[in-house]
């Protein structure tokens, strides 16, 4: 296993379109939302064992969640938790972790991953992953996962790419487009230039330092200031103290739409961000009239049909005459919604919170 491979692990979103299952206080990544027995960062940092060394795994998360990433990781040393203070988006997370990896190795190679999204072709993602990290370490370039669409959906970004190509394999970045209408969605599907944006970056060490240099001089600052602390027992304070002064952006937003060296690697593994409960719905297993029942031990539905109900196990749910709906309770609540109304759930969550404070959040 190559000793110069990194993984950084980014656990630190809420996934409010998960409530009232994912809360503020445990939020999706930490939840064995698909009912495999094991919790969505679980799977994940299994993935990248197979990867590169453990001791070579970082988790980037809020400060909150600490306690949270011991118990489900617990070979995880307490140096490879890098903890936010404050929310600032993608890009002050992926410079955190990979200034202090820079800081001990310039040069390695780093995989940076969401904690929550779904992979079922685990050995074509490893291979990916591998060959991405391989052409990183010999190449001045930033390298990001597309995945070949199979529809036109809405809730994703796309990317798309030309015909220059980098080692055969990874194309040439034309443009980024943010979640699109189903008409343009569709027109990217038909000219087969277009991949889902994965949100996996690959690239060196010393690239991405260098584009943080070039394209968010003032984030480059910040972190590049702490490198005399990185991995000494200054760390956490000085970090999150520079912490707030980073902007919020995406590392979409800030580097990779901007850098003239992105390339994409069109990828098939069986992706999923899980983003929403539909996607969740998609992928589970269904009954005759298409009712998605996790966990089902003590749920019975009569005139029912393409339901995604989530309840605890131990409640006897009894449902009748429901078509096209989501079920799910947690936390003293339950939701019951249209599955075709679920992009609402954020701004009902923001109602709950004004009305009963945090307490249900």
């Amino acid at each position: 296993m190559n000793k110069n491979y990194y993984a950084i692990i980014m656990a630190g979103g809420i996934g409010s379109r998960f409530w009232p299952i994912s809360r503020t206080s445990h939020p999706k990544q930490f939840i064995d939302i698909l009912g495999t027995g094991k919790t969505l960062i679980q799977n994940t940092y299994e993935r990248f064992l197979k990867v590169c060394p453990k001791e070579n795994i970082y988790v980037v998360t809020n400060e909150n969640y600490t306690g949270l990433v011991k118990k489900q990781l617990p070979d995880m040393a307490n140096d490879q938790i890098l903890t936010e203070p404050v929310m600032r988006n993608t890009a002050p997370c992926v410079a955190y972790g990979c200034f202090k990896i820079e800081s001990m190795n310039p040069d390695a190679a780093i995989v940076v991953a969401p904690s929550d999204h779904l992979i079922l072709d685990e050995t074509a993602f490893i291979a990916a992953i591998e060959k991405s990290l391989e052409t990183a370490s010999k190449n001045d370039c930033l390298i990001t996962l597309g995945i070949k669409p199979s529809r036109p959906d809405t809730g994703y970004g796309y990317i798309q790419y030309t015909d220059q190509t980098l080692n055969e394999d990874f194309h040439k970045v034309k443009t980024f487009t943010e979640k699109p209408t189903v008409d343009i969605a569709k027109t990217f599907i038909q000219s087969g230039d277009f991949l889902w944006n994965a949100g996996i970056f690959v690239w060196s060490a010393k690239a991405i330092v260098d584009s943080f240099n070039h394209y968010l001089p003032e984030m480059h600052e910040i972190f590049a200031e702490a490198r005399s602390v990185y991995n000494t027992d200054d760390e956490k304070e000085f970090v999150h103290k520079v912490y707030q002064r980073c902007i919020n952006i995406s590392i979409d937003y800030g580097i990779m739409e901007k850098a003239s060296n992105v390339y994409v690697l069109p990828s098939e593994f069986g992706w999923s961000d899980l983003g929403t409960w539909a996607s969740i719905y998609q992928l589970a297993d269904k009954d005759y009239v298409g009712n998605a029942v996790i966990p089902s031990e003590k749920v019975i539905m009569y005139d029912s049909s393409n339901c995604m109900v989530n309840v605890p196990g131990e409640k006897l749910v009894i449902l009748k005459g429901l078509h096209d709906y989501i079920v799910v309770e947690a936390n003293n609540t339950l939701l019951i919604c249209p599955r075709d109304e679920e992009q609402n759930i954020k701004q009902v969550v923001a109602d709950v919170k004004n009305k009963f404070g945090a307490r249900y959040i």
